[in-house]
């Protein structure tokens, strides 16, 4: 785990409410924990509160830096789901894990301000929005708590973001719209150092098109904000591997070395050991005075 208490004069930093996490030392471990039973890739696996903190525990015992909890799906397709059911299912998830893990910074996965402003409320410190603060309430609820905020990139709904996404120059385009709504949040009161930009990788966007904006991952570096990437277990790794999800540990791997050795600031995964491990390596290479 990061060391989020010893900060140096100068350094960047992604402020999360009381955590003040240092950047650029090494790449972030962002730990999946998913309670939907149709999640695309562990669904229904940790649907017990119980079950989940543990899992949460176990993951910061293999070493993730950040926790991300969702209660509802966005895997292509997914349909949505009420508030209401997505509180009950996050809120006493996110209630164990701060109780257990009160130094650690958790992340609410949702789009909806109701239920994000009810996570920070019991201590979860960051939102994780793919819709980049689509919800007329998000910016103002973030901004009154002092929370940490990730900005993504989709195209569309998660039910139709597959449908022939097409894009005149899809890194520009990307690129585009984050610098945009990064514009939006500060001029709602939300400090840029509270900010983090995620360009949405598999969310409304082909096979070459991960891999375009992948290639070219550095440029999102010139947001001013911490960039994350989220590609674990993907259905574009599948189509490169010819493999299920289950079996793609190996290409989530080759996707966060390459991160990793192009200074992205945070890995969103499911596997957190084995990607943890995969980050030393690259950064003891990459950032030597680090």
């Amino acid at each position: 785990m990061q060391d989020y208490h010893v900060c140096m004069a100068g350094e960047p930093v992604w402020r999360c409410g009381p955590h003040v996490i240092p950047l650029r030392r090494r790449t972030l471990v962002m730990g999946i924990v998913n309670v939907t039973p149709d999640s695309f890739s562990d669904g229904g696996s940790y649907g017990g509160v119980d079950e989940a903190v543990m899992h949460a525990r176990q993951m910061v015992g293999d070493g993730a830096d950040l926790l991300d909890v969702g209660g509802e799906s966005t895997r292509p397709g997914s349909e949505p789901v009420p508030a209401d059911e997505e509180r009950r299912r996050v809120l006493p998830v996110i209630e164990g894990i701060v109780k257990e893990l009160p130094d650690l910074p958790v992340s609410i996965d949702t789009r909806k301000s109701d239920v994000a402003s009810a996570a920070l409320d019991i201590g979860a410190t960051i939102v994780n929005d793919i819709s980049a603060g689509a919800d007329p309430s998000m910016f103002d609820i973030v901004r009154d708590a002092g929370a940490g905020m990730v900005l993504m990139h989709m195209r569309g709904e998660p039910k139709t973001m597959q449908e022939d996404p097409t894009y005149h120059d899809v890194v520009a385009d990307v690129r585009g719209f984050l610098g945009s709504r990064i514009e939006a949040a500060v001029a709602s009161g939300i400090d840029q150092e509270h900010l983090c930009a995620d360009p949405g990788i598999g969310f409304g966007k082909t096979l070459e098109h991960n891999l375009s904006i992948l290639r070219e991952i550095g440029a999102f570096q010139h947001l001013g904000v911490p960039t994350l990437v989220g590609p674990s277990r993907k259905r574009f790794i599948g189509s490169l591997t010819d493999t299920e999800v289950d079996e793609r540990v190996e290409g989530t791997a080759g996707v966060v070395a390459w991160c990793a050795a192009h200074a992205v600031d945070v890995v969103r995964v499911h596997d957190v050991k084995q990607m943890t491990r995969v980050v030393r390596v690259v950064d003891a290479i990459a950032r030597p005075s680090r």
